[in-house]
């Protein structure tokens, strides 16, 4: 049985143990879950992980509780099919499905996977984040994966509603993403739910302004579907390989200014520097790569999550990941077996 510590990690190191537990069959033990937190243990939204987890590969589970610092997963064989996991929370849906799609894909046939929570987390990856940065790599991988968002879910109320439908015997291909290639586009992405007047407007203008991008690069998006106000300010840029997407969260007493002062200066540092993948998104590719058996990224300077998630990867899977500083501050991660 695989031992780990959760002691100087968050909820990553859960989700990926989970995630590979099921891919790989070996049972895991996590002790000090959360522990550098300020309430460790078992939150809601990971509690909901582990159930997920045990529900789709028939999992035998210790410790599967609220405020739980320890848990035991044995998994049995992930079954592909229709599942419906409720956070219960504005907790990341995202996450979740990051949890459960790796070892779902490679099921033995389709699967729908409908979740309800928070969809626009600012504590995690937007759903516009995975929908157009990191499935576009995944495709690229060999893996396809369709999304239907009927309800967004914003902190606090929760509400959100995704489906992800996908096959089954998906087997991830090796990728290599060291140059940007051609630009293609650049986008401005404010979307409001339950906000009228000129919010919106603001933001868009201020962030045109700090980026130097033309009128035709905005895209604004009113809803009423959802539980609650929220408001999130986005930049991406497309190129031929690779696409980068920063987003800001508006919240109560944070100035439209400040909002498009954030999203400018994520975006500004990332067209300054010569990384290609962007330093959330590498963190996301790191276990489609092992997965593959091999990969390369030029990225930037790598964070602690990453070198927690590539200890935890490396545990399960036998790959090796090396980094490499390169000029510039730039950092050249690969993965082989």
């Amino acid at each position: 049985m695989i031992q780990l510590s959760g002691q100087n990690g968050g909820g990553q190191i859960l989700r990926s143990s989970l995630t590979l537990s099921m891919i790989t069959g070996q049972p895991f033990r996590l002790t000090k879950i959360r522990g550098a937190r300020r309430k460790p243990g078992l939150a809601r939204q990971h509690l909901t992980c582990v159930k997920a987890a045990a529900a789709i590969s028939d999992a035998a589970v210790d410790g599967a509780e609220m405020g739980s610092t320890e848990i035991v997963f044995n998994p049995a064989k992930v079954t592909g099919g229709d599942y419906h996991f409720a956070i219960g929370t504005a907790g990341s849906t995202t996450l979740l499905a990051q949890t459960l799609l790796p070892a779902l894909w490679q099921a033995e046939k389709p699967s729908t996977l409908t979740l309800e929570g928070g969809t626009h987390n600012p504590m995690a990856p937007p759903f516009d984040f995975l929908t157009r940065a990191f499935f576009p790599v995944l495709k690229k991988m060999g893996i396809e994966i369709e999304t239907d968002l009927s309800r967004y879910g914003f902190v606090p109320a929760g509400g959100g509603k995704v489906i992800y439908r996908f096959l089954g015997g998906q087997k991830a291909k090796p990728i290599e993403l060291l140059e940007r290639g051609e630009l293609l586009e650049q986008r401005i992405h404010c979307l409001c739910a339950h906000m009228e007047g000129p919010v919106a407007g603001k933001e868009t203008s201020a962030l045109r302004g700090e980026l130097d991008w033309p009128e035709n690069t905005v895209f604004i998006d009113h809803t009423k579907e959802a539980d609650c106000q929220g408001n999130t300010l986005a930049a991406e840029v497309n190129f031929a390989n690779i696409t980068e997407r920063v987003t800001s969260f508006g919240e109560r007493g944070k100035t439209s200014k400040r909002v498009a002062l954030d999203v400018a200066k994520m975006m500004n540092n990332y067209l300054s520097s010569e990384a290609v993948v962007g330093r959330n998104l590498a963190d996301q590719l790191l276990l489609p790569m092992a997965l593959a058996g091999e990969g390369k990224m030029l990225t930037s300077a790598p964070s602690n999550h990453v070198k927690t998630n590539i200890e935890v990867i490396e545990k399960f899977l036998s790959v090796k990941f090396e980094i490499e500083a390169q000029q510039r501050g730039c950092h050249f991660i690969s993965v082989a077996s």
